[in-house]
């Protein structure tokens, strides 16, 4: 059952309701759902839920209804996280695992581990042990090949994914690994599965050949009963009559278990489909399916690979996955970061570099808005998220030290420029360090019960109304109240207590609020992306950049602005944006924003920096990202 408390609660009330439901020798689980302190007691308890109603500070008792507790949404409504060093599983990067189904030796493993990293993925894979259908079939290096593992998160920064087969390999797993793997035929290996939730360590836990998703689930009770909550299922096929695949792969799988359990869910369509020309369409269905991440098996060699090697992806392979990955993903609020781990180890860097602990980031507005969103799919949870009541403020900010990296917006796909934004990057002398495109869903947000039909005000940013000008048009008697964002607005409406107002917002800000969704997607064109840049003092990373972003002005002369572009064309650069603006105080006169394919602060390119000096009369670097 959930105990849902009051507020006023004291510690005295909430001691004794914890004293009395572990002394009925049930497992107690605190939590916070909307701000709201909530007590999981999961076992059989020695009173009914009458008594529990009954005792100070209790607001409610909800029964949980599903013969799996622990892992139910239920029990906990938000999503979970699981934490692999700079890794979160379950939040808003999709995260994917890769490497070979073997390892085989030392060489191929860093061959692979250093592929894979290139392209974007984050955790590696390799088999130490592998349970095998024949006896006579590679079985693994066994602890000669958990070493290898472990150099390979030493010398190539991954952490890593193997599988335990027994009891008897926890002390090995602890000592050498960061994810423990729980393989397809050891699902209902029920020893096992409390062994690895008494390691501690966060545990993949992968569908049985044959089993159904609740059977699934009571797998992860067992591991959750023992303490153990960093649990990620992953979904690997299951078998049936189906012939032209190695098993079926269940996709189905993602929306059900989303709305059944708060556990992330990843999806390994290399072993689902076992051939190798299958695993890149089923990867992509699965992201688009609402899956948090995927396993693929990737091999240098696979024609000479000890296990798996039809169904495992050559590198380049691996990498034009992660490409379209990179594109699928904002279509379902996520991001793929190709940088993550470079980005963490630079913000520690930086972190120790100044003195201080974590790194704050500005952003426009108040926590839920699009720029919040923005800014914590860029840094994950490395950095802290300050909110900013303007443009200005943030650029202010970051001049003077108070926050170490600014996110702001700078064009959307529908109602262009933010031109406050790129007149500021004139004035203030700060770089662009980094990019991230949100896909934009704006819905209707009112309060819990209330009808569309009664609704006399919309409250939300004046940009939103623009974004979503066809919808309002076929309600013209709404009366449109501007905020300065999207979650100021729902907080307005949500402390108004007003049936008749609503606003334009996110649905994250309208869970935060407690408000409910009305409509979804009113936005005129589902293409609606903004691209937000991130501003700082100085580089992030090291290494090439694939973007740079410049201002100049040219003379007052025909072909002025013709003779520098040029320069681009003349040296193959490709240009994917070119904006002007008038330049303050003096009337018909601009400046030229411009954004190539290129990095604009390597040696290498200096001689065209050179070339395009000489024909602007003023140039500045905006930043190489």
């Amino acid at each position: 059952m959930i105990l849902v408390l009051e507020k006023e609660i004291t510690q005295e009330q909430k001691n004794r309701i914890l004293s009395t439901l572990r002394t009925d020798g049930c497992i107690v689980r605190e939590m916070s759902e909307a701000g709201q302190c909530v007590i999981g007691a999961i076992g059989k308890a020695g009173h009914d839920a009458g008594f529990f109603q009954q005792l100070p500070g209790v607001a409610r008792v909800v029964p949980i209804s599903t013969s799996f507790k622990l892992v139910s949404r239920q029990l906990h409504h938000e999503d979970t996280t699981v934490q692999v060093g700079d890794v979160v599983i379950g939040g808003e990067h999709i995260v994917v695992i890769a490497g070979p189904c073997a390892i085989e030796s030392r060489d191929q493993a860093m061959t692979i581990a250093r592929e894979v990293r290139r392209y974007g993925a984050v955790l590696f894979r390799g088999g130490a042990f592998k349970p095998r259908s024949s006896p006579y079939s590679f079985q693994g290096l066994g602890e000669e090949g958990l070493k290898i593992l472990a150099e390979v998160r030493e010398e190539v920064g991954l952490g890593v994914v193997t599988e335990i087969t027994s009891p008897a390999q926890a002390d090995m797993m602890m000592k050498y690994v960061d994810v423990v793997q729980v393989g397809a035929r050891n699902m209902q290996n029920f020893e096992l599965l409390k062994c690895v939730g008494r390691l501690g360590k966060p545990v993949l836990l992968k569908r049985g050949l044959a089993a159904t998703i609740e059977e699934w689930l009571m797998s992860a009770e067992y591991i959750l009963s023992e303490g153990n909550d960093h649990v990620v299922l992953c979904e690997r096929g299951i078998r049936t009559f189906e012939p032209y695949t190695r098993n079926t792969l269940d996709l189905s799988a993602i929306p059900v278990l989303k709305k059944l359990t708060h556990l992330p869910v990843i999806i390994d369509p290399s072993h689902a489909t076992g051939m190798r020309e299958k695993v890149s369409p089923m990867a992509r269905a699965a992201i688009a399916a609402g899956a948090d991440g995927l396993m693929i098996e990737v091999h240098h060699d696979p024609d000479k690979a000890l296990s798996d090697g039809p169904q495992s992806l050559y590198p380049k392979q691996f990498g034009q996955l992660m490409r379209n990955i990179h594109v699928i993903a904002p279509v379902v609020g996520k991001q793929l970061d190709f940088g993550l781990l470079d980005k963490a180890a630079a913000v520690d860097h930086l972190s120790k570099a100044k003195g201080k602990g974590v790194q704050r980031a500005a952003f426009l507005g108040e926590i839920g808005t699009f720029s919040h969103k923005a800014c914590s799919q860029y840094f994950g949870t490395k950095v802290t998220s300050v909110p900013m009541s303007s443009f200005r403020a943030i650029f202010q900010a970051v001049k003077e030290g108070e926050a170490d990296f600014g996110v702001v917006p700078l064009e959307n796909s529908l109602t262009g420029s933010i031109h406050e934004n790129y007149d500021l990057l004139l004035e203030y002398d700060l770089k662009i360090i980094g990019e991230i495109t949100l896909r934009i869903m704006h819905h209707l947000v009112g309060h819990p019960g209330a009808k569309i039909e009664s609704i006399k005000r919309v409250f939300s940013h004046p940009q939103v109304f623009q974004q979503c000008r066809q919808f309002l048009d076929r309600h013209d008697r709404w009366e449109l109240i501007s905020t300065r964002d999207t979650a100021t607005a729902v907080k307005r409406i949500q402390k108004g207590r007003d049936l008749t107002d609503a606003a334009i917002a996110s649905k994250e800000a309208a869970d935060m609020h407690g408000m409910e969704v009305m409509e979804e997607g009113i936005e005129a064109n589902p293409r609606n992306y903004t691209r937000f840049v991130v501003i700082g003092t100085e580089r992030l990373e090291n290494g090439p950049r694939r973007k740079s972003s410049l201002i100049y002005s040219t003379g007052d002369q025909p072909g002025a602005l013709y003779e520098t572009l040029k320069v681009f064309a003349e040296q193959g650069i490709n240009l994917v944006k070119l904006e002007s603006r008038p330049i303050h105080g003096k009337p018909w006169e601009y400046m030229f924003y411009i954004d190539i394919q290129a990095d604009v602060e390597a040696d290498s390119f200096k001689p065209v920096l050179d070339a395009l000096g000489k024909k602007t009369d003023y140039l500045k670097i905006l930043g190489s990202y």
